[in-house]
């Protein structure tokens, strides 16, 4: 038996609904490289071509800059308790005092704390941002060492929780509550001395 002839299917219209011809993506590419050129150059006319070389360069060492390693984000802390009891734990940057504390066991006390009531941009300029900060003041620590002048400020509210739950005597200028102080790389081998606890748990 003779082959039958196949059959073409297509609608004679589909080459213009959904089947463009061969030449179609060589077009659509060149009119691409237009658009970029032509983009390109309005930039260079537009910001001048120191300006726009500069911007290259920011973009290039961006992409090219590597993820921190978690060697980047991890410090090591000394927590002393009033025993003399000593124990390094790693802490995270960017965690705080409270948050490492409890992950590793150690026992500051409750902690109540709200959104932060400041930030602190530069010796000039405290950002109010009027949140509660903190509602209580068991989780009183004091740091020495490494990183100490770097954690933030102490404010108002700090200083209120302190002197209304620990006695006039029991507070230094190295007084902080745990749930203030953020953790930064400058703090590794910061050292944190634990006080005798207040009792905490009264019905």
């Amino acid at each position: 038996l003779p082959a039958r002839p196949t059959q073409d299917h297509r609608h004679p219209a589909d080459n213009q609904r959904g089947h463009p011809p061969k030449a179609f993506p060589m077009a659509l590419r060149l009119a691409s490289q237009r658009l970029t050129i032509s983009g390109v150059t309005a930039m260079r006319r537009q910001f001048g071509e120191t300006t726009f070389r500069a911007m290259s360069t920011a973009v290039a060492s961006s992409a090219g800059s590597e993820m921190p390693s978690v060697k980047d984000v991890i410090i090591q802390l000394m927590f002393v308790d009033s025993s003399g009891a000593r124990r390094k734990v790693p802490g995270y940057v960017g965690k705080n005092l409270w948050e490492v504390s409890e992950m590793h066991g150690i026992e500051l006390g409750p902690a109540t704390c709200g959104h932060e009531s400041s930030k602190v941009h530069s010796d000039e300029w405290t950002e109010p941002l009027y949140g509660e900060g903190p509602g209580s003041g068991f989780d009183h620590v004091l740091l020495v060492g490494n990183g100490a002048d770097t954690a933030k400020p102490r404010d108002g509210l700090e200083m209120r929780m302190l002197e209304h739950y620990w006695d006039e005597d029991e507070i230094f200028p190295e007084s902080r509550l745990a749930t203030q102080v953020t953790l930064t790389k400058e703090m590794d081998g910061m050292t944190v001395y634990v006080p005798d606890r207040i009792v905490d748990d009264i019905p």
